[in-house]
C-alpha cells in the first residue's frame, strides 16, 4: 500500500504509545513523515447501559499514524468522560488519507481476508440486525 493503509493499536488499560500491535501498519511505526498528512482514525466504544458498541471515525492532521492514533485516543477518553457508562474498547485503527479531504474523499479503509461470498460476508460482519445509527 506504499505507506498508506490502516494501522492499529489495541490494549486494555489506556493509551500505550510504545506497545507494538503485531499488525503491519503500512507506515513505519512512530516514524515521522516530515509533512503532516490527514488520517482517519476509527475507535470502538462500549455503551454499557444501551448494550451497544459504537465505531467512530475522526479526522486528524498528524506527521505519523502513531501521532494520529495518540490524538484520537486522547479524544476517545474525553468522549467517554462526556457520556455515562461508555468505555473505550482500546481499539484504534488509522488510515492515511490520499491528499486533503473533500467531497467524496475516502476517509477510512480496512481490508479483511475472507472466502465468504458477498452476501454471507455482509450478513456475518455488518448486517446482523443489531446495527444502530445515530
Amino acid at each position: 500500500m506504499s505507506g498508506r493503509g490502516p494501522s492499529a493499536r489495541s490494549g486494555c488499560a489506556g493509551p500505550t504509545p510504545d506497545e507494538p500491535t503485531g499488525e503491519p501498519t503500512g507506515e513505519p511505526t512512530g516514524e515521522s513523515t516530515g509533512e503532516p498528512s490527514w488520517y482517519g482514525v476509527r475507535c470502538v466504544f462500549r455503551h454499557g447501559p444501551l448494550g451497544v458498541y459504537e465505531e467512530r471515525i475522526t479526522l486528524w492532521t498528524a506527521r505519523s499514524a502513531d501521532e494520529a492514533v495518540e490524538r484520537a485516543e486522547a479524544e476517545a477518553a474525553e468522549h467517554c468522560e462526556d457520556l455515562d457508562g461508555v468505555e473505550y474498547a482500546r481499539l484504534a485503527q488509522a488510515f492515511t488519507l490520499f491528499g486533503t479531504p473533500g467531497d467524496g474523499a475516502e476517509v477510512f479503509s480496512l481490508m479483511r481476508g475472507s472466502t465468504l461470498p458477498p452476501g454471507e460476508y455482509v450478513d456475518r460482519y455488518f448486517a446482523t440486525g443489531d446495527e444502530r445509527t445515530a
